[in-house]
């Protein structure tokens, strides 16, 4: 009976009148948007594209002004009314991607990792660029811009601790490098879904990796700038970003809009604002980064050269902090992180060279999300920022930073626990599925070096001369990527008549019923187009991956690059090995030299990191704790925060050296009874509240016994 009411002739023409009516009314809205959008892209441009913060900021220093000018500046971010910032706690220097778009989208929202900072009391710095660069300006002349940002920073705020930088996406490996040139110039470094591993990936899943090498190189790239005059645009590789996902660019985003018509509008407009600004770079700039790493990928083999000085990313002495995403088809987590395995093969060059490396894996936040969404500032970035001081007393070694809890059920004052949990190299590479599938790459070197040689003798000669500023410009207006935006704008006459319908179909607005039969035939047609799209891309994925392999891994290509002889590679390696043990046998014997030196803090901090680390889990309300004691307890107050910092990495490193004579070692650095007394009941303070692990109750009562035992012996 029901069905057949529903299927009655009443029924579907009233369904049917209704979807008509809605889907006239949602039209005129939507084309109405696409005119905005058109209009905003038109002015954006007018204006010389501004970042697109919601920040008001001032440039207290302008690139362009340096020896060797850039297109580069650096803003202080004003704090919003009411938002109270500590001139002495840690500055955040925040530097946003140039990979097409312009800057400003790392803090787009309030609710951003610039407005946690400024929230919890930091300065934030930001990194801005202009839409073009200063001719003839170079990657090393970037790098050097940015390290004369920071260290203005730096003078600003003598009293606190060095600033922490965060590379959003390609800003990441921009940050490694100035910190493999400059070690110690900052504090922790973020890297937010930054590529630092350019030939690395899942098979069947990562094949935006193999695009170099199905175009040919770097040729392809040196044409594109010919026909720019000499600039590199930002709209090719926001297109390749386009085309990574047919199914939302070509269907699902306009729709969801479409389907969403009465609340979409603002925030479509707004993203789309910064989505179609596109920036540009010189030749130089723009070969430097293919040439040297996504093609190359020589950063994290060493490779990489900055005015004659090659840089080595184990020179890096700060912090890292990783934070990528299981949901990111651009910067997939073994582009993130497998650099930390070739980079530092052991855990023993880590412990070495007194480096830590924490990482977070987020489940399934797409790659603009890591940086733009108002839930990931909300929780990872905000506790990234609350843990940078913890990182920095963290033993060398690789951890997982984990974070707990549901902010719906938290109580008054409650927040999120966060510890840090040891972690080890072979831990990074279980993330990938191995690393045969790269050995196919240096062939990609070979024939792209040979493909611009042929494009630039033999082709460049006749495709110079046809080029002017004004016939590039021409070509930039034809991109498509602009096209689509200006044809809906009102230099559209046909757009103009939406202007003025949009404003009555609002006002008589009839929203169609979510049960009416045609809106759920309109969702599954939609859905099926997403689905058959997407179905395509796989189809194309694989086939691209299957070409790759079956060109560059055939033995007819072998003849393009020169292959060490396997004698040549085992003498190598031996050579590097007994080097290793060299190193090694040094370390131990320096860092035994000062198992028994020190005094009751070396003790304290000694006993509070044997604690602290005895499950491999390194708690943040323990390290607060210690915080607080320090500022307070009389023998402690006075010791500065870089002695602190400089104590407890060597009494982390004493303990990874010999953990049990580590202990033992104790009754020299607290020869009084009063000493060990007061050290157990500072680590008893500082523990008593949680939950220990076996592990943890064991050394405390080690430590405790100790302690009788040295009384009685007093």
């Amino acid at each position: 009976m029901e069905q057949t009411e529903y299927f009655g002739m009443n029924k579907w023409m009233t369904d049917l009148n209704a979807y008509l009516q809605d889907g006239g009314q949602r039209s005129v809205l939507f084309l109405d948007i696409l005119r905005k959008r058109g209009n905003i892209y038109l002015k954006h441009l007018r204006d010389g594209q501004p970042p697109v913060l919601k920040f008001d900021y001032e440039i207290i220093m302008d690139g362009k002004t340096f020896d060797r000018p850039v297109n580069y500046k650096l803003a202080k971010i004003l704090p919003p009314e009411g938002v109270n910032i500590d001139p002495d706690k840690r500055p955040l220097v925040i530097i946003d991607p140039r990979a097409g778009h312009g800057p400003g989208i790392g803090g787009a929202k309030r609710s951003s990792k610039i407005g946690m900072a400024l929230e919890m009391g930091h300065q934030v710095y930001f990194v801005l660029f202009d839409t073009d660069p200063v001719p003839g300006q170079t990657i090393p002349d970037v790098e050097k811009a940015e390290i004369k940002f920071i260290d203005e920073v730096v003078r600003r705020h003598p009293k606190a601790r060095r600033p922490s930088v965060t590379g959003n996406c390609q800003a990441g490996w921009a940050l490694a490098m100035l910190s493999a040139d400059r070690p110690g110039t900052t504090g922790p470094i973020v890297f937010n879904g930054s590529p630092l591993s350019y030939w690395a990936g899942i098979d069947g899943k990562d094949t935006m990796r193999y695009m170099g090498g199905l175009l040919g190189g770097i040729w392809l790239t040196t044409f594109l700038c010919d026909l720019n005059n000499d600039k590199f645009d930002g709209a090719n590789l926001v297109m390749n970003f386009e085309m990574l996902n047919p199914g939302n660019t070509f269907w699902k985003k306009q729709y969801n809009v479409y389907a969403n018509v009465d609340t979409e509008e603002d925030r479509y407009l707004e993203f789309e604002k910064w989505w179609n600004g596109y920036f540009f770079m010189t030749a130089e700039e723009i070969h430097f980064i293919i040439e040297n790493l996504f093609v190359g990928n020589k950063l994290e083999q060493g490779g990489v050269r900055l005015d004659e000085k090659q840089l080595d990313l184990k020179n890096i002495k700060d912090p890292v902090v990783i934070f990528a995403s299981n949901g990111d088809n651009i910067t997939p987590p073994q582009q993130a992180l497998n650099w930390v395995t070739k980079v530092w093969d052991t855990e023993d060059r880590l412990f070495r060279r007194q480096q830590v490396v924490a990482y977070m894996l987020h489940e399934n936040i797409g790659h603009l999300g890591i940086f733009v969404s108002g839930k990931v500032a909300e929780k990872e970035h905000k506790e990234i920022i609350g843990s940078y001081d913890m990182i920095e007393y963290l033993p060398p070694g690789v951890y997982e930073m984990v974070i707990e809890g549901d902010p719906s059920t938290f109580k008054p004052g409650e927040s999120y626990v966060v510890h840090f949990v040891r972690r080890t190299i072979e831990d990074i590479k279980a993330l990938d599925d191995g690393v045969d599938d790269e050995e196919n790459f240096p062939v990609v070197v070979s024939v792209s070096e040979r493909n611009d040689w042929a494009y630039r003798t033999f082709f460049r000669p006749f495709v110079k001369p046809l080029i002017t500023e004004s016939t590039a410009e021409w070509i930039r207006w034809m991109h498509p990527m602009r096209s689509t935006r200006y044809l809906f704008s009102n230099l559209n006459p046909f757009m103009i008549p939406f202007k003025y319908a949009a404003p009555a179909v609002k006002e008589n607005r009839t929203p169609v019923n979510k049960d009416n039969y045609f809106l759920q035939w309109e969702k599954l047609v939609s859905d099926a187009i997403v689905e058959t799209l997407d179905y395509g891309r796989k189809v194309q994925d694989r086939t691209s991956e299957l070409f790759f392999k079956t060109v560059y891994g055939n033995e007819w290509m072998k003849p393009f690059f020169p292959e060490l002889s396997t004698e040549n590679l085992e003498e190598l390696e031996e050579e590097m090995k007994r080097g290793q043990a060299e190193r090694r046998q040094k370390d131990v014997e320096h860092w035994m030299g000062l198992m028994e030196k020190g005094g009751f803090v070396e003790g304290l901090i000694r006993v509070i990191s044997a604690i602290a680390g005895a499950d491999k889990r390194f708690e943040r309300d323990e390290f607060l704790k210690i915080q607080q004691i320090t500022k307070t307890h009389k023998r402690l107050k006075d010791v500065e925060i870089p002695e602190y910092r400089r104590i407890a990495r060597e009494q982390n490193r004493i303990l990874q050296i010999d953990g049990d004579l580590a202990i033992r070692s104790l009754v020299k650095l607290l020869p009084t009874e009063e000493d060990r007394r007061e050290v157990v009941a500072i680590a008893e303070e500082v523990f008593e509240n949680n939950v220990l692990a076996a592990e943890t109750r064991a050394l405390i009562k080690k430590l405790k016994q100790m302690e009788k035992e040295l009384v009685s012996a007093a």
